[in-house]
């Protein structure tokens, strides 16, 4: 069976080796561990997994692999996970009564009626209208359906309609050595070249080294150039979570398609909108963040600036302070954005949302009127209409 999941690794794309292999099996072999399926994770992922950036794909091939498999003690009885339990206490409400449920109107009216409900709840609750608890139809807690409320204590999103989110969240990178289908994206993102020869002169200049070998009598005279290079600097902001979970595999393709193509490419990670700081690496987001004055004075105004995100979020994230979903915000998404613009006249947003639904989303509409004319949908003709932009200059 080891053999197997060995070979599923190889085929996932991690470089798994012989010698690792056979250190998994000698830990084995010598009982490290003893019959959990969680102990067995943590083990082989200690042996085969070399870098961290792999663990993503590690997980993604364990699951798939070992999916449904659990282990029992002899003669112990299965337990029923709290989840399913939990699940089956989830309201499955149609569209008509669902549209019978009002919110309570407004930013300051939710965040108000949450501090209230904080000094008054002394219990759990279940399956209510009012209280902070799970199921039912309150605007606050977990597994419930509010057309406007804060999710607390659930993991995933479910309608996605949380205007803010208490719990920690975890995401991963996006991976940039993912083996593209197509060369299209690499083609559209050419649009956007300026070559200049910079550096030390290590390429043969054939037309001047004719020219001098013709004008010394035949003697040759070899002329060396700089490599050219495009000089064209980029600032790439990635949205990450959420939504965007959607489209992951697009914005995995553009991102590994940008980092070949952009010799100066530096890349941040934000989660539905801009606000005082980004940050580099979503497994240590929480710690090693980035002001994002420091971004706008760290790297010059010459630099372009793509932002990728589908812009789907409650309105309060853009337009209010502490709106954000995940913390509260000292000023507003909207504000930081147009410092951003202020300082890099080229910028440009690319949505993977189908541009024919745009007028239907409210955030959607709010960031195309902060930013103008500069949102292109994330398909082979936006790349190229966004990137003709961006060569153009505003």
């Amino acid at each position: 069976m080891l053999i197997e999941f060995f070979l599923k690794l190889k085929e996932g794309g991690l470089p798994v080796s012989i010698k690792e292999f056979l250190t998994l099996l000698e830990a084995l072999a010598k009982r490290v561990i003893h019959g959990s399926l969680d102990d067995f994770y943590y083990l082989s992922r200690a042996c085969l997994v070399k870098d961290e950036c792999n663990y993503d794909k590690f997980d993604r091939v364990f699951g798939a692999y070992f999916k449904g498999i659990t282990e029992l003690p002899e003669g112990a009885l299965a337990v029923i996970p709290e989840e399913w339990l939990r699940r089956l206490a989830e309201k499955i409400l149609t569209d008509e009564e669902k549209k019978l449920i009002e919110s309570l109107g407004g930013w300051d009216k939710l965040m108000e009626t949450l501090r209230k409900r904080l000094e008054e709840q002394k219990g759990r609750h279940q399956g209510g209208s009012k209280w902070i608890g799970t199921a039912g139809t309150s605007p606050f807690g977990a597994y419930g359906y509010n057309p406007e409320g804060v999710r607390i204590g659930q993991k995933e999103s479910r309608h996605r309609r949380a205007v803010k989110v208490w719990d920690q969240r975890e995401y991963r990178n996006l991976d940039d050595s993912v083996e593209l289908g197509t060369r299209n994206i690499k083609v559209a993102l050419r649009r956007l070249r300026k070559f200049a020869r910079t550096g030390a002169p290590e390429e043969l200049d054939l037309d001047d080294t004719v020219r001098s070998t013709a004008k010394n009598a035949g003697w040759l005279d070899l002329k060396m150039v700089p490599e050219r290079h495009n000089s064209v600097k980029v600032l790439l902001f990635l949205d990450v979570g959420g939504s965007m979970d959607d489209h992951i595999q697009a914005c995995e393709q553009l991102f590994s398609a940008a980092r070949t193509e952009f010799k100066h490419l530096e890349y941040f990670y934000f989660h539905n909108f801009l606000y005082e700081r980004v940050w580099r690496d979503n497994r240590r987001r929480a710690a090693e963040r980035i002001a994002t004055w420091d971004v706008m004075h760290t790297y010059p105004h010459d630099y372009k600036v793509i932002f990728v995100g589908d812009a789907t979020m409650s309105p309060y994230e853009i337009n209010y302070p502490g709106g954000s979903v995940e913390h509260t915000n000292p000023e507003p998404g909207a504000l930081w954005m147009l410092r951003m613009m202020t300082v890099y006249k080229d910028t440009i947003w690319l949505n993977p949302q189908p541009e024919p639904v745009w007028d239907y989303h409210e955030s959607i509409r709010m960031t195309r009127e902060l930013i103008g004319e500069r949102m292109f949908p994330l398909t082979l003709d936006g790349l190229d209409r966004g990137m003709r932009m961006l060569s153009r200059g505003r």
